[in-house]
């Protein structure tokens, strides 16, 4: 468990379906929700998606590291819950040191749903995330209280912007990033 910009999350190797099932198994998760993984740059995000488009790649220019998820066309062989069978796979490069630190020094994509079952409030802080699971998480990294709330979550067809949840980067603040033509050259 880590803090992330917003609140705690869990912490899995994306690459390996045994420590996406036993997060899934911990934590619980809704049917048909897909998991959402920390990278350390659009080149890690090309290692789970089929394409990153340049819209993509301008997108994560302007926010990243940041709260937007970018959800992609997700590359064949993903353990399954982290697409949900949609697909697609949600990604994001943290701003949140703690966070940063554990993608780069596993060299690897990491799970981060927030630290709560379904239906619970996400923990802002340490405490509530180890009242939750307990020694069911075999680690705790403590980052201090923490804001609270939940990335923007987008999607993207072509260059059109679809907001899939709400956050604290605006659907305007994407268009206008995208209306900016020097990017397509």
């Amino acid at each position: 468990m880590f803090p992330t910009e917003s609140v705690y999350g869990l912490g899995a190797d994306a690459r390996s379906a045994a420590a996406v099932a036993r997060l899934v198994a911990v934590r619980g998760r809704e049917e048909g929700k897909p998991i959402l993984v920390l990278v350390r740059d659009l080149e890690m995000a090309g290692r789970l998606s089929r394409e990153v488009s340049p819209a993509v790649r301008r997108l994560a220019a302007c926010f990243w590291p940041g709260p937007l998820t970018l959800v992609l066309p997700a590359r064949p062989g993903l353990p399954e819950p982290l697409t949900a069978g949609t697909g697609t796979i949600g990604v994001r490069v943290p701003a949140h040191a703690i966070a940063r630190a554990l993608v780069a020094g596993l060299d690897a994509p990491v799970t981060a749903p927030s630290a709560n079952p379904p239906g619970a409030d996400p923990p802002r802080t340490l405490g509530a995330a180890r009242a939750y699971f307990g020694d069911a998480v075999a680690a705790y990294v403590d980052g201090g209280p923490l804001p609270g709330g939940a990335s923007t979550v987008a999607a993207l067809d072509g260059d059109r912007v679809r907001i899939i949840r709400a956050g604290p980067v605006s659907e305007q603040q994407l268009h206008a990033a995208l209306e900016d033509a020097s990017w397509r050259s």
